[in-house]
């Protein structure tokens, strides 16, 4: 018998809500046309947690710029509207039997706490400060696609520095996982090499990639390192992106999620969709950014499912939907 998938709650580990907020003159937070994860979005597509990322890119000013996230996230937060902090497994599942969406923090770039010119101990500071304003971190990236005083991102072969390395020290035992999406290959063995040479208590996982054997790209997770946060326990959230896909064909979203199931990450996979503003893109090659089935949160998550039907049985469909995530959530949350 078919599944009611629409039923279904969705836990989604990325979206780029807070930097709309605060960087699009006349940013609103329930303009789906704008932004893909806007609250209508969110409550159409049963999205019952949705982790809002503070991002920055690494030049001057940019722990500045990542304040004014996470004062938005706080903002929100205290605002009359859909959206419920979450911090704790209890609160994780009212939320996905409650009628809004809850949300949570991360950090997509370490630059949002620490600039390259400043102390590292200054950085902590701020890092502390932003968790006063969030109350809960779920994940921090070191890099985003450049290097930065951690490592080196996406784009480049860099690998980790000392002060990535006092970063990982700094996470040991605080709750808090390393998001793999935005490293270069290089770093991202690093960091794996450190955690298992230092014995830090730290998560692994991949916020919003998707499977370089399915589609060449740098942002893809070669199938080395999908093993590695597989054999940790991790999350691979699987990324809506039309580059991140393939360029040419609506249904490789569903190509990247069979592959990972039939490759052993069925206990890792689940959803990172990475909404944010686009109306601004001056290279018109990128465009569009997302194929229309997966161009907002209030029909992506059902066609996917929908589409999965077929292929997948309730509980496979379950664990992709919230079931990975939730598990992965009360397991890093849970009180010693």
């Amino acid at each position: 018998m078919p599944t009611n998938t629409a039923s279904l709650p969705i836990i989604d580990l990325h979206c780029d809500l807070l930097v709309y907020l605060t960087d699009v003159p006349g940013a609103h937070q329930d303009n789906t046309k704008e932004m893909g994860a806007s609250l209508p979005a969110l409550i159409d597509g049963n999205v019952k947690l949705q982790v809002m990322a503070i991002y920055c890119p690494t030049k001057p000013g940019s722990t500045a710029y990542a304040k004014k996230q996470s004062e938005a996230f706080k903002a929100l937060s205290q605002a009359e509207n859909s959206l419920t902090p979450v911090t704790d497994p209890t609160q994780l599942q009212q939320a996905l039997q409650a009628d809004g969406t809850g949300m949570v923090a991360a950090i997509e770039n370490a630059s949002g706490f620490c600039e390259e010119d400043e102390l590292l101990e200054d950085g902590f500071k701020k890092l502390e400060k932003i968790i006063e304003d969030v109350d809960r971190l779920l994940y921090i990236s070191m890099t985003h696609s450049l290097a930065n005083r951690l490592g080196g991102g996406n784009a480049t072969s860099l690998g980790i520095t000392r002060d990535g390395k006092m970063l990982l020290d700094y996470m040991h035992g605080r709750k808090i996982a390393i998001d793999m999406s935005h490293t270069s290959d290089a770093l991202a063995f690093d960091i794996l090499e450190h955690i298992d040479k230092e014995r830090l208590d730290i998560p692994v996982i991949a916020s919003h990639s998707n499977f370089r054997a399915q589609w060449q790209h740098e942002r893809n997770l070669p199938n080395e390192l999908v093993q590695e946060i597989v054999r940790r326990n991790g999350l691979i959230g699987i990324n809506f992106l039309r580059s991140f896909l393939n360029n040419d064909k609506p249904d490789a979203v569903l190509d990247h999620i069979m592959y990972g199931i039939e490759n052993g990450a069925s206990n890792a996979i689940c959803f990172g969709a990475d909404y944010f503003y686009t109306a601004d893109e001056k290279d018109l090659s990128r465009l569009p950014f997302y194929f229309p089935d997966l161009v907002h949160a209030g029909v992506s998550y059902s066609y996917i499912l929908n589409q999965l039907q077929q292929s997948l049985t309730q509980a496979q469909l379950e664990k992709l939907a919230f079931g990975n995530a939730q598990t992965f959530i009360n397991r890093l949350w849970a009180t010693p």
